[in-house]
């Protein structure tokens, strides 16, 4: 951090103020203000002599770096609030891609530029009105993901970003999909509906029994693991069944998957170490 240090002429007998052998000028001053001070109408003859003077000093070349840190931006948990129905999926003038859904919850209280995740995946509300909502999809949006399957009428799981407010239903679930994996099994048990999916080794390894995962978007339980088939299973309740879009996904057709984040904290703190 810069070093600050003042001076009150009117109580010292210091040599008069020189403003050539001070580092102060009116734009190094102005970069410590905050943005909204920052009016040059009003500080116009900062640079000049008064009985308040301002020296600021270089930082050492110890001084710890700025942090690159991104916080998290939105947080979902899971618990898919509504299926929405897609309306449009197709190119824009600028060569981009967009998606158009029609929705009613999660169109309550929405604004321009918020989160909402679409089959698990956080995007940002371009458009909407009061029946449906626009996001964009990106080039790696449409490579990680299995939203570029998606056709006219296919249903998918919506949520909004939490609130402070909000009720941790299911787990921490960022939106930031890490892969995709495929039905390979639907069996059903009563009333309730076993799937398993298989995916890439490099997913599988955060996969454990018991453990969160999200499918869709959809905070699921893990059930078993199977390694040698590169599988995992997790049960659907009747309730579950008719609340998100997976059971309406036939053999073959791919879901969206983030695992746990912790499992990854987990692992970056323990190779760190080594």
């Amino acid at each position: 951090m810069a070093a600050l240090s003042f001076s009150l002429t009117s109580l010292s007998k210091t040599p008069k103020f020189s403003p050539s052998k001070t580092p102060t000028t009116k734009s190094t001053i102005l970069n410590l203000l905050p943005d909204k001070l920052l009016n040059l109408n009003k500080f116009s003859t900062i640079s000049k002599p008064n009985s308040f003077s301002l020296t600021v000093t270089k930082p050492s070349k110890n001084s710890k770096p700025k942090s690159h840190f991104q916080p998290i931006r939105s947080l979902f948990t899971g618990i898919v609030e509504e299926m929405g129905k897609v309306q449009k999926l197709g190119d824009t003038k600028d060569g981009g891609v967009d998606l158009k859904i029609a929705a009613k919850t999660v169109l309550e209280g929405v604004n321009l530029g918020d989160s909402i995740a679409v089959n698990g995946t956080c995007l940002t509300v371009t458009d909407f009105t009061n029946q449906d909502f626009t996001v964009g999809l990106s080039p790696e949006t449409l490579r990680k993901t299995s939203l570029i399957e998606l056709k006219t009428g296919s249903l998918v799981n919506l949520e909004r970003a939490v609130q402070p407010v909000s009720r941790m239903g299911g787990h921490f679930v960022q939106g930031h999909v890490d892969g995709t994996g495929v039905i390979v099994e639907k069996v059903p048990e009563g009333d309730s509906l076993w799937i398993k999916v298989k995916t890439e080794k490099g997913l599988l390894q955060y996969i454990v029994p018991k453990g969160f995962i999200a499918v869709d978007g959809a905070s699921l339980t893990v059930v078993d693991v199977f390694e040698e088939e590169g599988c995992f299973n997790f049960m659907l309740v009747s309730y579950t069944q008719q609340k998100v879009v997976v059971p309406l996904k036939e053999v073959g057709q791919k879901v969206n998957l983030e695992v746990d984040i912790l499992g990854k904290y987990v692992e970056r703190l323990l190779s760190s170490r080594c």
